[in-house]
């Protein structure tokens, strides 16, 4: 069982864990793993981090029908600035040397983007622009990319990132003791044909009053 320890700071009244074990099974690289002991400065750095990855299509699922590849690529590549301007700001605190075995927020944000991500966006943005030169005036944007022959392709690669994007956000998630925001679901009050949320029972209630 992992322990746990009451934050001080600003989220005092979060419990984070004093350690945490990662493990990334990284495309054609293999697993990646280690143990992560984060100080205050890792975890709002993770914080940073997380939101950034919660917030970009980089972790959201593409099927079929949906999505351009373009966006998705696009997504990946502004990670590399956010989490480079991260790691400036905060300097070395969240790389410190470690013993064999463990592993820091540097070391994880930097071991992604340059085995997971950097060979991705290296790969597939040149063909995929390549393509995309290709498109008559006449034929919007979303179809000839679908007719692309490569897309199958490129999607299943891009796939494959996002289950090592997501892994890392849900370290990070973890690490910053906060809420899951990216697969967290809100419940949504029935809404009446005139835009009312009332729940049913209530506005049930109501007609009835105006009945008698």
């Amino acid at each position: 069982m992992r322990q746990r320890q009451r934050r001080t700071g600003g989220r005092s009244s979060a419990f984070v864990p004093r350690q945490i074990s990662v493990k990334l099974a990284i495309p054609l690289v293999g697993e990646i793993s280690g143990v992560w002991e984060p100080d205050e400065a890792e975890r709002d750095a993770a914080w940073e981090l997380y939101v950034e990855l919660a917030t970009r299509i980089s972790v959201v699922e593409l099927n079929e029908d949906e999505g351009l590849l373009r966006e998705a690529l696009s997504s990946l590549y502004t990670v590399f600035g956010t989490t480079r301007d991260i790691l400036r700001r905060y300097g070395p605190a969240v790389a410190p040397r470690v013993p064999a075995g463990q592993v820091t927020f540097g070391a994880l944000a930097v071991t992604v983007l340059n085995l997971c991500v950097r060979p991705l966006l290296s790969k597939w943005h040149p063909l995929l622009t390549a393509h995309e030169s290709l498109r008559s005036e006449h034929v919007d944007p979303v179809s000839h990319e679908r007719r692309w022959a490569r897309t199958p392709e490129l999607r299943k690669e891009i796939e494959g990132v996002r289950r090592v994007m997501l892994a890392l956000a849900d370290a990070l998630n973890e690490v910053a003791g906060v809420g899951d925001l990216i697969a967290v679901r809100l419940p949504v009050q029935p809404s009446d044909s005139d835009g009312s949320t009332e729940t049913p029972d209530r506005s049930r209630d109501q007609r009835e009053e105006a009945q008698d």
